[in-house]
Formats: C-alpha cells, structure tokens, sequence
C-alpha cells in the first residue's frame, strides 16, 4: 500500500524531517511513499487528490521508541536539499535516511547514486545563495511627505531554490542600519531594524527605479574591457534572468557588440600615446630647472647627457628615461648587468630594485663599497610587456643589444677600470660577443682586453625566479661567494 505525504515544500526542513521520522518509525520503505506538493491538483497518474499537508501521516511512537540518531552531515546536507526546486527531493532524502540505518557511512561513498545526487543538489543551493548574495540590487522607497525616519529600500531577485529564509540573515547583518525588503517568486524576507520576517508567498516583480540606477551605468560602461571579454564566461557567471534586472544590463548587447571596435581603436591608442607615469615625469621636469648646460665633451657626464637623447633602437620609445651608468669616473671595477628594471626605470638609476637589494647585501658580505664600483646595464632602457598596471621585464634580443653595446664600449673606454664584471649572459654577450653556456664561464676569471679582466657571474633576478626555496639559498650562496672573489681580483 502506498503512503501519500503533501508537503508545502518551500525549504523548511522541520516539515520534511517530522513526517520522515514518521514514516521511518513506522518502518515504511521508500518505495510505499508518494512525496507530493500540498499545490499539485493531480497525481504522477492523474488522478484527483486531497491537499491537506501530511494528511496519511502515521502516528509518532513515544519516549525512546521515537528516537532517530543520524550523522550530523546527514542533517546538513538534508537542510539544503530542502531548499532545492527539484519534486524528487524529499523522496531522495529519505532514501538516504532509509538506508543509513544499516549503512552508517553511507554518505562517505560519493560515489553512490543517491549521495551524488544530493551533493549536486547542495552544491547547486550554494551557487544560487552566492548569486542572490551577489546580484540582489536594493532601490531606495522614498518616504511619504512629511514623515521622517529609517530609509527604505526594496529589491527584486529570481532564485532557483526556495533559498529566501536561508539567505535573510546575510543580508540582516549586512544591511542592519536600513529597512529593507526582498521580493522574489519564491518568497521573501524584510527587516525594519528589530525584526526579520521571511514569507513562503510569492511575490509579483515590483516596477521601481532610483537615482542610482543612472551611476551603474555608468560605472559598468567605464569599466567594460573589450579586451578581457568573454560572452561564455559571462553567461555562466550572470544568466540573462540576472541580467534582465539590473539597470546596467541594457547596455551590454552594445558593448559586445562594439567590443571588437573599441578594441581595435585601444591598440591604435597605445601605439601613439605615452603611459601615465610618462605624463608624471614630463610635468616634474616642466617645473624643474632649465637644462644643465652642456658637459665638457669627452667626460663621462658628457656621455651621459648624450645617451639621455639615445634613440638607436626601439626599445626607448616606451620606456620612461635613460638609466646610464653611475659611479667614480675612475672605478676600478665595472659591473654591468642586462638592462634596468622597472624601479630603475622611473628612478633613474640602475640596481635599486629587488634585484639590486640582493646585489648590495653581497657586496656587503664581500667587505665591497658600492659607492666606489662602476655600475651599469649592458642596454639602458627598459624593455617590458604591459601586463594591467604591470609591467613585466622582456629580455632585450641580440640586435638591441648590439645597438647599445656603442655606449658600454664608450664607458669602458673612459672609466678605464682593471676588471669587467658580467652579471648575466647579456651582459656576457655584450662584453665579448659570445653566447657561451653561463654555467661553463661562471666564476673564472679571463682576459678581456691587453688592460683588463673579465669575471662572470650570474645577474641576482635569476636568484629571485628560482621557485625551490633551497636550490635558490644554495645558489644564492654561490652569487656570494662570486661577489667575494671580485674583492679579490680588485685587489
């Protein structure tokens, strides 16, 4: 004989969980049981029935007869499987409780029928109260003329499940200094700053704007990347019924649709106009001082100023400056490095950022005085790939250096210094024009020309990139020691 149980079916696991105990007390199996809605008018076959919820319940027992021990993440998992749209939840539900007594672990098996199932559905309730929880767009009520008090504020969203009850207490917390209402088909929930009501009526969609609809559009107008657009990813993200009810919705089919434009016209502008901190850098130096005069020529400030205006390749179109050289004319030791990063680029100077601090605290291990060395890149502009508000290094390529190499050929032959130090296979490349394995040059000393030594080592970036935290302290300790045995040659 099959049992019939109505239910009302709107989320409340109590209404569920007292006529499942029931029916399990009274040992029925889950195939005796015809779960119903209390508003459905006909049967799986058709035929007429009564709507009065829990109308074939069997008796409760009494005392320790009534008493149903069950895994506490049975009744978690249960208390949003409620909530799901699905009429095959409550016969579900207790299938599972069905079986848990005399399969304890039961929900441990993720790979059963039933205990899949119902994760999907969980898993599908949390998606919809992370959507509700995101996209509810509260609208301000204006208060009647004359009366004073707490603003008010109504929303409108379209959820899945019958999440409503279970969803009101974020929104408690969150908007605790307003009064509010949500309306949605499946319920909803108000608060007036002492009280949270929640309903199991349906409500109608409210026609309602404010004057903050006007600023969404325009936010969302101003922030929308043709560049980063993807429809798919958009459509997972925010369905249409979301859409459909917010201000800003109408105008992304133009967005999209002009997204292949604006983007064709963003790559026309970046090829012509300098980045912001190029703007920065113009304006300081408009309110700076006039021009140095000119330097006396064959100095090495002289040369400086020259390269200030180099153009030999392209690297300095989009960099911010010219990062030259800095130390005692008369060094004698010449560190060259590859080409300055991004701190050095907009400062100036080269060594000073992340990379540089590793090559100081070296030289101060080697008892060494950076104010007493020569330093400078192999290339003097910045070469980097824009990446957000990022700028991400890119090694410069042979002809670049070749092209700069006209200006460390120039200091060298003004500093004149005993010993050429390459920090990295650019800089190597550039002293000597060889392409030699670094590993295979790294911490000899050799001869460069008929006045001077050339010692190698690695550039301290390639420390900074090394993701194993102990080969990069063993590594980072040969870096030192190759610093130490600078000192040594200078000596």
């Amino acid at each position: 004989m099959t049992e019939t149980c109505f239910l009302e079916g709107r989320g409340d696991l109590s209404e569920w969980r007292d006529a499942a105990r029931r029916f399990l007390l009274a040992g029925i199996e889950p195939k005796d049981i015809d779960w119903r809605l209390s508003g459905d008018e006909q049967g799986l076959f058709g035929a007429p029935e009564a709507t009065t919820p829990g109308v074939d319940l069997p008796p409760l027992p009494q005392g320790k007869d009534a008493q149903i021990a069950v895994p506490p993440a049975f009744i978690r998992l249960a208390d949003a499987v409620v909530c799901h749209s699905d009429p095959g939840r409550f016969a579900l539900l207790y299938r599972l409780l069905f079986r848990l007594k005399s399969e304890r672990h039961l929900l441990d098996v993720r790979t059963d029928a039933d205990v899949a199932l119902a994760h999907r559905m969980q898993k599908s309730i949390g998606r919809d109260y992370h959507k509700m929880t995101a996209f509810v767009r509260f609208k301000e009520v204006p208060l009647p003329v004359g009366v004073a008090g707490r603003r008010r504020f109504l929303a409108w969203f379209e959820p899945d499940h019958f999440i409503v009850a279970r969803v009101a207490p974020f929104f408690q917390r969150r908007f605790n200094d307003m009064d509010w209402i949500i309306a949605t088909p499946r319920g909803g929930a108000s608060w007036d700053g002492q009280t949270l009501l929640t309903s199991n009526k349906p409500a109608q969609k409210p026609e309602i704007s404010d004057e903050t609809d006007e600023l969404w559009r325009t936010y969302y107008a101003s922030i929308f990347n043709p560049a980063r657009l993807k429809v798919k990813m958009m459509m997972t993200e925010m369905p249409k019924k979301y859409w459909k009810n917010l201000p800003e919705a109408e105008l992304i089919p133009g967005l999209i649709a002009g997204a292949e434009a604006r983007l064709i016209e963003m790559g026309r502008r970046q090829a012509t106009e300098p980045l912001p901190f190029h703007h920065r850098l113009q304006k300081a130096s408009a309110r700076g001082p006039e021009a140095p005069a000119p330097a006396e020529a064959g100095t090495l400030h002289a040369l400086r100023q020259e390269a200030g205006r180099c153009t030999r390749c392209d690297i300095h179109c989009r960099a911010t400056q010219t990062v030259f050289g800095e130390g005692p004319a008369d060094a004698r030791i010449m560190i060259v490095g590859e080409q300055p990063g991004d701190q050095e680029d907009l400062a100036g100077r080269p060594f000073i950022g992340p990379a540089g601090r590793v090559f100081d605290e070296a030289l101060s291990l080697a008892g060494l005085d950076r104010r007493a060395l020569y330093i400078t890149n192999a290339v003097k502009h910045f070469k980097y790939e824009p990446r957000g508000k990022r700028r991400l290094h890119q090694r410069p390529n042979a002809g670049e250096v070749e092209r700069c190499r006209w200006w460390l050929t120039r200091e060298i032959d003004l500093v004149k210094p005993k010993l050429v130090v390459a920090m990295g296979a650019t800089a190597l490349f550039s002293l000597t024009d060889r392409k030699d394995r670094l590993e295979d040059v790294r911490g000899r000393s050799m001869v460069l020309d008929e006045a001077r030594t050339l010692f190698v080592t690695v550039h301290p970036s390639y420390l900074l990139r090394i993701p194993d935290p102990v080969r990069r302290d063993e590594e980072l300790a040969r870096f030192r020691e190759d610093i130490g045995e600078i000192g040594r040659l200078a000596v």
